[in-house]
């Protein structure tokens, strides 16, 4: 008589999972300079990041925690800021992500130190010439503290204690490299690497990508266009979109202009703009006026409409 002996169970439940965000790589690589800036990170990485990416764990799925999103950042200071509003507008983000999930994204806040530091210039007239032989000048030097090392401890800690399967890390920088080292020699949890840039525009660190059980190389403009937050997160002290974070703040605030007497009030000139008009091609006014072209026939048609009703209701 023949005996089989019995396949090993595969394991099916899906990988418990966490992600840890570099808040300052994030947005040097996917957002600055877009029009993206207020992000629903919940949406970005639970509906179209993770389930379209290779878990290297054979058939399992990824399943977020309920404190899925671990967000490493630090407040601006305003005499480094860049912008006048930059101050208010992080803050604004960061009580609209906690106003929306209190309980699925925390924010792991560092500080910036901005100090007074020696530096050598490169010599415009020898340029290969060593650094101890160049002029040295006085420079501001702004750093970030304590995010890497922070993410680096949670993320590591939530691995030997077996409270996930799986990391995954937002960030492009080296200096995380050692931690994973750590989860990956220490624990059986899954590495997932995500690196924050748009379409492949930076090429995955390979200290990182080594120690990594699978890499997803780039974040698309589609998905973050496809996740961004309402404009107004409801509370007693809403938190509302910064103006200046629209794609083009000046054809907004003409648009606004006009609109805001007829609707009868700011607020409610934005509803009208987030709506689809069918004398717009069943385009919201707000996602024309992102081009000088739509910004053109949203103007237009506020003009012609001012002039056949003599500013009645749009």
């Amino acid at each position: 008589m023949e005996f089989e002996m019995a396949a090993k169970p595969l394991h099916t439940s899906p990988l418990r999972t966490r992600i840890y965000v570099d808040g300052y790589n994030f947005y040097y690589g996917c957002l600055k300079g877009t029009p993206f800036k207020w992000l629903d990170l919940m949406v970005l990485f639970e509906r179209w990041v993770l389930p379209s990416a290779a878990t290297g764990s054979g058939s399992r799925s990824s399943q977020l925690l309920p404190l899925a999103i671990n967000y490493f950042t630090a407040d601006i200071l305003e005499k480094a800021a860049r912008a006048p509003d930059s101050v208010s507008s992080q803050s604004r983000y960061h009580t609209a992500l906690k106003k929306l999930y209190p309980d699925r994204i925390k924010c792991i806040k560092g500080y910036y130190s901005l100090i007074e530091s020696k530096a050598k210039i490169v010599d415009a007239e020898e340029p290969a010439k060593w650094p101890r032989d160049c002029q040295e000048i006085l420079v501001w030097k702004l750093e970030e503290k304590q995010s890497d090392v922070s993410l680096a401890l949670q993320a590591y800690h939530d691995a030997i204690t077996g409270a996930v399967d799986q990391v995954v890390i937002v960030t492009n920088d080296t200096d995380i490299a050692p931690a994973l080292e750590m989860i990956r020699c220490h624990t059986q949890a899954t590495i997932g690497l995500i690196v924050p840039t748009r379409d492949g525009q930076r090429i995955p660190n390979a200290e990182l990508e080594n120690r990594a059980h699978w890499v997803r190389t780039h974040i698309t403009e589609e998905e973050l266009r496809n996740s961004q937050l309402p404009r107004v997160i409801a509370g007693k002290r809403p938190a509302v979109k910064p103006e200046s974070w629209y794609a083009r703040p000046d054809l907004l605030e003409r648009v606004l202009a006009l609109a805001t007497p007829i609707r009868g009030g700011r607020g409610r000139a934005f509803k009208w703009m987030e709506t689809p008009n069918s004398h717009l091609g069943n385009f919201a006014p707000i996602d024309l006026v992102e081009t000088e072209e739509g910004a053109r026939q949203v103007l237009a048609y506020i003009a012609a409409y001012l002039a056949d009703h003599n500013a009645a209701e749009l």
